[in-house]
């Protein structure tokens, strides 16, 4: 099992992972929150269900991170399309970032609930369990994750990501790269194990 996820009877997913994979993990997912923001909760006094149906913004994220986890709905060819796209994003931004907070919520309190013992040759790790809808929710996270940091890297395509496992050890985009990789794999076992069912 270790470094990839395989199903459990239950209907979700395990994966093994050792001490430094648990605080990656948990540093990257709260990074992820730090980036898409606290949310806009009521003010006190505020009647929470107008908040309900609050309207987000109707501009894209000027940071490429976020432009790329918050996407235009509509390719922005003409001013109709544009105007669509904004509309689209003041219906519908709040609802998907607060997806987005919660999918990341999800694997630090997961990560954060494990019990981590020695496995010999002085290494350390624990075996995370999840649920179905957890696995989802780390599914979702996953994804986001990648996304992010392959706006920093700049990956555009697939043909791009096949240049980064060429990258010399002294290109300081290593580690940035050798994330994104892992998380790939990570992700890739999650959906052929929540696919085989």
């Amino acid at each position: 099992m270790s470094g990839h996820f395989e199903a459990l009877p239950d209907g979700g997913a395990a994966v093994l992972l050792d001490e430094v994979e648990i605080s990656i993990l948990r540093s990257l997912a709260v990074q992820l929150l730090e980036l898409i923001g606290p949310g806009d909760a009521p003010a006190q006094g505020e009647d929470p269900l107008a908040a309900l149906f609050a309207e987000g913004p109707s501009e894209p994220p000027a940071d490429p991170a976020l432009a790329r986890l918050f996407p235009n709905a509509y390719s922005d060819e003409d001013e109709e399309l544009r105007a669509a796209s904004a509309e689209f994003r003041r219906f519908t931004e709040l609802d998907l970032r607060s997806r987005k907070r919660e999918d990341a919520l999800a694997v630090v309190r997961s990560l954060d609930g494990l019990t981590v013992e020695e496995r010999g040759a002085g290494e350390a790790g624990a075996t995370l369990r999840l649920s179905g809808e957890d696995s989802r929710r780390w599914l979702g996270a996953l994804n986001d994750l990648r996304l992010t940091i392959g706006a920093r890297l700049e990956v555009a395509d697939e043909d791009e990501s096949e240049d980064l496992y060429r990258l010399p050890d002294s290109d300081p985009r290593k580690p940035m790269v050798m994330a994104y990789l892992w998380l790939g794999a990570l992700q890739e076992t999650l959906v052929e194990t929540l696919m085989g069912r």
